[in-house]
């Protein structure tokens, strides 16, 4: 299960829940190792691409396309920095006329707008004052004769024109008023500008509180390194510490004559061969397992067809149940049954998360879960331990002897049975 999570780079959020601090930080490590072995792999493909790369080119025909950079007196490749050059401007001179263009043409948009406003109130205005003193003018000289008429207009035209004066004057107030606004608001603007550029250079404080940020990523940079050497020096004292005692080995004989016998005898029941025919090669119809328990029923059926034959749950001189093992029960039940239990205890439950058990185990200060792969030919624990255990039983005495962690320092003493009748494997075996 370890292998198909680091081939796939994911794990599933349920299970990840499953898994405590210490097995969350190792897990990280073997993925992280597996991320750089697949850079550096990726890498030295690149360099070979590029390196046949770079051969091609030197076969390609003369006329094709190709790059000549301009060399400077030296015979160097010409390179020119900004600021530097003979009459270049110093980068603040060019920053504060960028700014002080930026603001001129923003207050001369806002200009702009304002005299569409103020010319449409002025038109707006005249308009209006026109036409009522035009109507005026002809209500009062409408029956008056012909001559007077001519009178009339000449009055009429007089006062067009005073009008029109009137409001050319106005409007040259209005234009000066707006362009004083302008540059007012020029000002405005390029002082805001200022001041926002000046707020987004870095000072001295933040220069100091990014060099603590730094000193503390170091430091915890420095903190997973020495957890990753622990669990590395872990890995192999236990892996040494198993071959030592002989606990660590293949499939034990028992194992495999069971699974043997059982497949023979299925496959004579699912198979009918006439006296009067050949043998037939046997139908043996093998139970694919999901990828992970869908279904208590599930589990159930899994572990009756592939845990029972492996004496999983079984003690080794009675092959009566262990008084450690127990079935399918949840995390929370299995803290309530540890709860007033010494430190030390423990129970092995049957996992609703992956094909395998739960070790709950009872510490000081709480409770420790640890993962049980069984979905292989093995037993081992899902990210501390690496020994792999032929049988659930032996994983369970070599701990008992060897703590589960170097950190934890986790050592089976005392198993916790069952409390109620019938028990709560009943439905397994």
């Amino acid at each position: 299960m370890l292998q198909q999570i680091l081939r796939d780079m994911y794990i599933d959020p349920d299970l990840l829940a499953e898994l405590n601090e210490e097995q969350k930080q190792i897990l990280f490590y073997k993925m992280r190792e597996e991320q750089i072995r697949r850079w550096t792999q990726w890498d030295a493909n690149l360099n070979k691409e590029e390196s046949k790369m770079r051969i091609k080119a030197k076969f390609q025909h003369n006329n094709s396309k190709h790059i000549q950079w301009l060399s400077d007196s030296d015979g160097d490749v010409w390179v020119w920095i900004m600021g530097e050059g003979k009459g270049d401007k110093s980068y603040e001179q060019i920053s504060e006329e960028l700014m002080a263009e930026k603001a001129r043409q923003q207050a001369q948009k806002e200009a702009e707008e304002q005299w569409k406003q103020k010319e449409a109130e002025i038109e707006k205005k005249f308009r209006d004052v026109m036409a009522k003193e035009k109507a005026r003018i002809v209500a009062e000289k409408w029956k008056e004769e012909i001559e007077d008429r001519k009178a009339a207009k000449l009055m009429e035209k007089k006062f067009q024109e005073e009008l029109k004066k009137i409001e050319e004057e106005e409007r040259r107030r209005g234009e000066e008023q707006i362009r004083q606004r302008e540059e007012i608001r020029a000002k405005e603007l390029y002082l805001s500008l200022k001041i926002a550029q000046q707020h987004s250079q870095p000072n001295e404080n933040e220069d100091v509180e990014w060099q603590k940020q730094l000193c503390k990523s170091k430091a915890a940079d420095e903190e997973r390194k020495c957890k990753a050497r622990r669990a590395r020096a872990e890995y192999h004292r236990l892996s040494l510490r198993a071959i030592q005692k002989g606990k660590v080995a293949g499939l034990s004989n028992l194992f495999q004559i069971s699974s043997l016998n059982i497949r023979n005898e299925s496959s004579q029941e699912n198979t009918k061969i006439s006296p009067n025919v050949k043998s037939k090669v046997p139908i043996v119809k093998l139970w694919e397992r999901p990828p992970r328990p869908t279904s208590k029923d599930v589990i159930v059926r899994w572990f009756k067809e592939e845990q029972i034959p492996r004496r999983a749950g079984l003690e080794k001189t009675t092959g009566m149940v262990a008084p450690w093992f127990h079935g399918i029960i949840s995390r929370e039940a299995a803290e309530e049954l540890l709860m007033n239990k010494p430190e030390g205890s423990f129970l092995v439950r049957v996992s609703e998360k992956i094909w395998g058990y739960a070790l709950s185990y009872r510490q000081q200060t709480g409770f420790k879960h640890f993962l049980v792969d069984a979905s292989g030919d093995f037993y081992s624990f899902l990210g501390v331990d690496p020994n792999k255990h032929a049988t659930l039983t032996d994983l369970i005495d070599f701990h008992k002897e060897e703590v589960i962690t170097s950190s934890g320092a986790e050592l089976l003493v005392e198993p916790c049975g069952q409390v109620i009748n019938p028990p709560d494997y009943i439905i397994l075996f």
